[in-house]
């Protein structure tokens, strides 16, 4: 049976009060009725008053920005996210079929959820969905993937493999920067999020 989000009805969140100075980059948190992923915060001890945590953060939902100002007096909920494993199976126009691999139930999620990373989504991949409030947010592919170079610049004479990268493109079409020594056809492991090279595969 395919469903489209929100499904998932068995999933529940659980929240927790922290306060403002113990945030930490990573939180998930519920502002405003919003659901909010922690980017970067900065600690300061100001030379009257108490101290306070300015807190940037990105909403889960609609992708927003925000800068917040926290004071140890303050307090708000930390979300701890159900997570459930799933397997991709296929594209169906702009949406990206998962497997519940425990009930075999299907999901439609929007490409756009991804974001970057949809492109080293494989057939049968594994991956992790992070749900709040019965609702997916977000999708965690392993950190790194297997792919083939399809093209890749020529060597540079004098050029080692430690002197600099040069310019690929992997069979999914993500530019990557190799070491020289990599040539087309080679088969290399991948940082998903950094978009790097890790390693020659096995």
């Amino acid at each position: 049976m395919l469903s489209v989000v929100p499904a998932l009805s068995h999933l529940k969140v659980h929240p927790m009060k922290i306060s403002g100075v113990d945030i930490r980059p990573g939180n998930i948190l519920e502002y405003e009725k919003g659901i909010w992923k922690v980017a970067k915060t900065q600690h300061t001890q100001p030379g009257k008053g108490g101290a306070f945590m300015q807190v940037e953060m990105k909403n889960l939902i609609d992708g927003r920005k925000t800068n917040v100002r926290f004071r140890s007096a303050d307090t708000v909920e930390k979300v701890r996210l159900d997570t459930k494993d799933f397997q991709f199976l296929y594209v169906e126009g702009d949406q990206l079929v998962f497997m519940d691999i425990e009930t075999y139930e299907q999901i439609q999620l929007p490409a756009d959820l991804l974001g970057d990373a949809a492109a080293f989504l494989q057939d049968g991949m594994q991956v992790l969905l992070e749900l709040w409030e019965e609702r997916p947010i977000s999708v965690q592919l392993p950190e790194q993937v297997e792919a083939t170079i399809v093209e890749a610049d020529a060597v540079v004479k004098g050029q080692t493999a430690s002197s600099s990268y040069k310019p690929a493109v992997l069979d999914n079409g993500v530019r990557v920067m190799v070491p020289p020594h990599i040539e087309s056809g080679t088969r290399i492991v991948v940082d998903v999020y950094e978009k790097a090279y890790v390693r020659k595969a096995d």
